[in-house]
């Protein structure tokens, strides 16, 4: 029955879980797929550490990717291939523990889950266990169905990642665009689906056109999100050191949404300046007895 004329227009509940409730309700994986399914654009960004993670969970950022992202934005490498499980899993601790809605969802680092599906589960297993994650993230699509079949059929959730994969950089010529032209946009497509098939409960799809983007967001079930994909996606996913203008510069589907970087040059002067003028600390800042 439509609404007669003048009446509000009626909006159906939302499929996530409320934002600042007490207790906070957990996002979870049937929270994704009832999301898409009501047409609720879901919101990821990465986070490394406990501090960083409270504040995006309180913001309501829906999923926080603890991803290998973290060797070359936290670590000083030139490629995220470098970062080992070793050096991952404290960071995923850390945002685990400052999460309280927001689902964790942790990377597995380049050279520890290709080989087999049970080398990815073993992997698995320690992000969860080790690092209190709520699900894994790897790279690839029909080449890692199996891998990703065995992981969720285990209990684990998988949210692939297909598109530009920032492990395979080297075989990939470099951060290039993936899926142009009908073959390869086809090959994506196949990739994406095969990922679905195998129980993903999501897939991130980074750095493809827009249209290849809007089809396989049209012709899957799960949830995908987006990084230089377009505005089809069903959520979408950023660095959140590019999101908050933290570096000199950001890749071109990033927008800065603050300069958190300027801030705290500005206040890192601040305080140099006033130490050495003898301003800091002051009589307010000083226990006297």
């Amino acid at each position: 029955m439509s609404e007669p004329d003048g009446a509000p227009e009626q909006t159906r509940p939302s499929a996530l879980p409320p934002v600042g409730a007490e207790p906070a309700k957990r996002v979870r994986v049937q929270h994704l797929r009832a999301a898409k399914a009501n047409g609720e654009r879901l919101t990821m960004l990465t986070a490394y550490d406990l501090p960083t993670a409270r504040i995006f969970d309180a913001a309501g950022v829906d999923m926080l990717l603890v991803g290998d992202s973290y060797g070359d934005n936290m670590l000083g490498h030139d490629s995220t291939i470098p970062v080992t499980m070793e050096e991952l899993l404290p960071a995923v601790r850390a945002v685990a523990r400052g999460a309280k809605r927001a689902m964790v969802v942790a990377d597995l680092p380049f050279g520890s889950y290709e080989a087999s599906p049970q080398q990815a589960m073993a992997s698995a297993a320690r992000m969860l266990k080790e690092g209190g994650a709520h699900a894994v993230k790897f790279e690839g699509g029909r080449r890692v169905a199996e891998h990703v079949h065995l992981l969720t059929s285990s209990g684990v959730p998988v949210v692939g990642h297909i598109g530009f994969t920032p492990q395979s950089e080297n075989i990939l010529g470099g951060k290039r665009v993936q899926g142009r032209g009908d073959e390869a946009a086809e090959q994506v497509a196949a990739d994406a689906k095969a990922l679905e098939e195998a129980g993903a409960v999501a897939v991130v799809l980074e750095m493809v056109p827009a249209a290849v983007a809007a089809r396989v967001t049209q012709e899957l079930t799960i949830p995908t999100i987006g990084i230089g994909a377009g505005p089809s996606c069903d959520g979408q996913v950023l660095v959140w050191l590019d999101m908050a203008g933290m570096g000199g510069w950001s890749p071109r589907f990033a927008k800065r949404f603050g300069q958190v970087g300027a801030e705290l040059d500005r206040a890192a002067r601040a305080y140099v300046s006033e130490v050495r003028d003898g301003v800091f600390p002051a009589q307010e800042h000083t226990y006297w007895g």
